[in-house]
């Protein structure tokens, strides 16, 4: 809480910390009320470690359930009720790096497109998808945006991330439009249409009038996913790793694009600038004096 996490970030590095604690009672045998800090040391971590791989369990999530001990040893140095920070010796699973997902252009465009404007939920979907594409926001910076979050005129929106930063997304000219449409059209029938007259700010409502999830925004895009017949599995995430591609693809610098992503470490943005095989020739025949054929 002290570092503005988000309360979904909260209840998972809770749900780590009651995790190991259950195996360190049952190791130590110790009621959890019984068990002091200085009881983990780095050897009895390792064999907790050692547990959850036996379990078959990821090393994605040996590493985050390490990564929330870790940071609570640091609190309990820095509180000073511990002398010694045990953990800090413990090594992290070495994880595979992992090229993130996205859609080549031609294919984002045809998703953003697949909604059936005819209908005020279609209309939704398609302000839905433009955003995510458009903007590259988070699932959750989405839903929990608010009428007064959006500045159609100077064409920007403000979106609350992690750690309650706050930063100015810019929007493209189709985003734009298809906002308005749902803003002017749509969403004052869905409101209409709901059982109960609400009186709701939320950007984005469902079909009751309430404020769209991040569970019922997922299921959207699947189901135009499916409507599209893409082969293979995407997320709203997947939108976010498209945008931040197709810009570094098309020139944008590094910097710039982790503002518009609003990552605090430039590290976390440097996995987009991988770019497709064509793009690299594309520059290999434009920059190199070797690269062009010579007529024989």
């Amino acid at each position: 809480m002290e570092k503005n996490a988000s309360q979904r970030t909260i209840e998972s590095y809770q749900k780590d910390l009651f995790n190991g604690l259950d195996f360190f009672s049952a190791v130590l045998k110790k009621e959890d009320n019984d068990i002091v800090p200085d009881d983990i040391d780095h050897q009895v971590f390792r064999h907790y470690l050692a547990h959850l791989r036996n379990q078959g369990l990821a090393r994605t999530t040996a590493a985050r359930r390490l990564a929330a001990w870790r940071s609570f040893y640091r609190y309990l140095l820095r509180e000073k009720a511990i002398q010694e920070n045990f953990l800090a010796r413990v090594m992290s699973p070495k994880l595979e790096k992992r090229l993130p997902r996205f859609l080549y252009e031609g294919e984002a465009q045809i998703l953003v497109e697949a909604p059936d404007l005819k209908h005020p939920l279609g209309i939704r979907d398609r302000a839905l998808l433009e955003l995510l594409y458009g903007g590259g926001l988070r699932i959750n910076e989405l839903v929990m945006l608010d009428l007064w979050d959006l500045d159609l005129g100077a064409g920007y929106v403000r979106v609350m991330g992690k750690r309650a930063k706050e930063r100015l997304v810019p929007l493209g000219s189709q985003a734009v439009k298809a906002l308005r449409k749902y803003l002017a059209d749509a969403r004052p029938r869905i409101l209409a249409n709901a059982a109960e007259k609400k009186i709701n700010n939320a950007v984005f409502l469902n079909r009751w009038g309430d404020r769209l999830s991040a569970r019922g925004s997922r299921k959207i895009l699947n189901k135009y996913a499916e409507k599209i017949n893409l082969e293979r599995k995407i997320s709203p995430h997947t939108l976010r790793h498209s945008f931040a591609t197709h810009l570094l693809n098309a020139g944008a610098d590094l910097r710039s694009v982790q503002e518009l992503l609003g990552h605090t470490r430039l590290s976390s943005t440097q996995i987009y600038t991988h770019v497709t095989g064509e793009r690299l020739k594309q520059v290999y025949r434009k920059a190199h004096p070797r690269a062009e054929e010579e007529d024989t």
